[in-house]
């Protein structure tokens, strides 16, 4: 099976360019399952209800989030009804919503995605290596196909649990950044990994962001309301190859088009 993963998506831009690009690049690489990070979608900062339907018309089978999925207070009481919409799954005991799902795809194959969170520069979460590995023992009796969306800051802490999850999963996949990293490979025991996918949103912009407005925040450290730029897009994501036997993955390809 083929997975598309996109990289966070990014206010209107961001969805523009998924709606505008993911037929196209679903095509080209006959991809069988599509995940995509949407924690920024709603203006840069969080989701709403109306987004996730809107993503889910475009194509993206789940959407995994990290720690701006709280951003929206609207969306709290949904995100619990929404097993599609994944938050952190090492958030604390009696956080709403869910860290992991289970999907079957047409063909009757289930696949499974789990979203985790960093700790490094980030919110102190329970571990996400104890609470990855936990979960990950529990869905492998489900299937060998898991795909593991790590939101985190450090790339070292994104490094390490890439080793630590290396031939238990089909694909560690670094999100949160928002800059493509170029060191995408098949770790030796056959789980495909990237530190950072990419963001997909605005192209001109500080990771999203109007770039007058991040230059500001560094020259004066005053309080600054950030928006999201405007202009083109760009589409990151990668395109990753995965047994459906054994849940090794052959292949993983980087994306990063420009829109329009």
């Amino acid at each position: 099976m083929k997975l598309l993963f996109i990289g966070d998506i990014v206010g209107k831009i961001g969805r523009n360019a998924t709606k505008a690009l993911l037929p196209a690049v679903a095509d080209k690489y006959k991809v069988d399952f599509i995940v995509a990070n949407g924690e920024n979608a709603a203006g840069g900062f969080g989701i709403t209800d109306k987004i996730v339907s809107e993503l889910y018309s475009y194509g993206v089978h789940v959407i995994t989030t990290g720690n701006h999925v709280w951003d929206k207070k609207e969306f709290i009481p949904q995100i619990a009804k929404e097993d599609r919409v994944l938050r952190p799954l090492n958030y604390p005991p009696g956080v709403p919503g869910f860290g992991s799902v289970l999907y079957r795809l047409r063909n009757g194959l289930k696949v499974a995605v789990v979203n985790l969170s960093g700790r490094v520069f980030m919110s102190n979460i329970d571990c996400p290596f104890r609470i990855g590995k936990t979960e990950v023992e529990r869905l492998q009796a489900e299937t060998r196909v898991i795909i593991i969306d790590f939101h985190a800051e450090a790339t070292s802490e994104k490094i390490a649990f890439g080793y630590f999850m290396d031939g238990k999963v089909s694909a560690v996949i670094g999100t949160h950044t928002h800059v493509q990293t170029a060191d995408e490979k098949i770790m030796p025991a056959g789980t495909a990994y990237i530190t950072d996918v990419g963001m997909t949103g605005p192209a001109d912009s500080v990771i999203g962001i109007e770039k007058e407005q991040i230059i500001q925040k560094f020259l004066t450290n005053l309080p600054t309301r950030f928006e999201t730029a405007k202009g083109d897009g760009v589409f990151s994501a990668v395109v990753i190859e995965i047994d459906e036997e054994n849940g090794k993955a052959s292949a993983i390809q980087r994306l990063q088009l420009r829109y329009p």
